[in-house]
């Protein structure tokens, strides 16, 4: 059986994650030892495109991607040296309307020097929820995390996060983690999102003392809710809540803040860009604003005619080279 890159990445991911060691996993997976070093070793040297399938060299390729276009990857990327390949390649199709994969994009900085090794992340969100869901507003996650104000102490962020979307609907940051904090970032989201009482979403929590007080089940029940919680010591069941703010954390505690108000506005920074700009590479690359608004067919259809425009063109530019190259060749004496 042959595996796509993007498959033997996961059997990495997996492999590198698991408890039972590398023998038992592979077996367990089905790949031979030997077989799994030999990705292993590629990516590791040559990262996600030396997972992809070996080619015969051929001296002419119509796809050939041209010198400018390889020049404005490169500036994108200097531009934007926080983006990772896919992100590049994504924000190259939306916003120059040319169409580029995230093998090339990362072929084309690794010949830079702009890439010196593979970066990934090796957490999963582990089992897939047991009832998927299919629409915005279905359902929502919640959960608090903490952060530190220097001199004021630990403050807490509770997040509503649509689960279909991954839109970030609603957020507070208090001095204090008690339901009625829980209550009024709910309150919060259901304002903002205009959700109907006759379709309330059900509501994701963990078991944290705000999430199964008396206070905050009654809330509930007074606004239509059907209230939902995790497994105890399962933090994997509210996994998109939990790798949100992860990843939150990750760029909001690279700076030392000394005020709340400092923290809020570098919060709502990150939320929008999380929101509106982030390319999710579970939602198809897009953003959780262009699933939870709508938008997700209407950019997935025009990227696939920004890729057919883009083949065809350089189709084109291949056959006038060649015809080019043709004539050179009979004028030579």
């Amino acid at each position: 059986m042959r595996f796509t890159a993007s498959e033997k990445l996961e059997i990495i991911r997996l492999v590198e994650e698991s408890d039972l060691g590398v023998r038992r996993t592979l077996k367990e997976l089905g790949i031979h030892r030997s077989t799994f070093y030999n990705w292993y070793r590629s990516y590791t040297s040559e990262g996600f495109v030396g997972l992809e399938p070996k080619k015969v060299e051929r001296k002419h390729h119509w796809n050939k991607i041209p010198d400018e276009v390889r020049g404005q990857v490169v500036d994108l990327s200097l531009e934007e040296p926080d983006l990772s390949p896919r992100e590049l390649a994504c924000k190259m199709t939306d916003e120059k309307s040319y169409f580029i994969s995230e093998s090339s994009v990362y072929r084309i900085l690794k010949k830079a020097g702009l890439i010196t090794s593979p970066g990934y992340i090796v957490m999963q969100a582990g089992k897939v929820f047991e009832h998927p869901t299919k629409r915005i507003n279905e359902m929502w996650q919640t959960d608090f995390t903490y952060l530190k104000v220097l001199t004021w102490g630990w403050y807490y962020l509770c997040t509503v996060l649509d689960d279909y979307s991954r839109y970030i609907i609603a957020w507070d940051l208090t001095p204090t983690m008690r339901a009625e904090d829980a209550e009024r970032t709910i309150a919060k989201a259901i304002e903002m999102s205009g959700v109907e009482k006759q379709k309330m979403p059900r509501l994701l929590s963990d078991n944290g003392s705000s999430f199964v007080s008396r206070d905050l089940s009654d809330f509930l029940t007074q606004q239509g809710m059907r209230h939902i919680r995790g497994r105890p010591y399962h933090p994997q069941t509210q996994g998109k809540i939990e790798r949100y703010h992860r990843t939150m954390k990750n760029v909001i505690k690279l700076e030392h803040y000394y005020f709340p108000g400092e923290l809020r506005l570098r919060i709502q920074e990150f939320v929008d860009y999380y929101n509106h700009q982030r390319y999710h590479e579970s939602l198809q690359n897009l953003t959780p604003a262009d699933v939870y608004f709508g938008r997700a067919e209407q950019m997935l259809q025009q990227r696939k005619q920004i890729k057919e425009r883009t083949m065809a063109q350089r189709r084109k530019q291949y056959r006038l080279d060649m015809q080019k190259a043709q004539l050179q060749l009979a004028l030579e004496p």
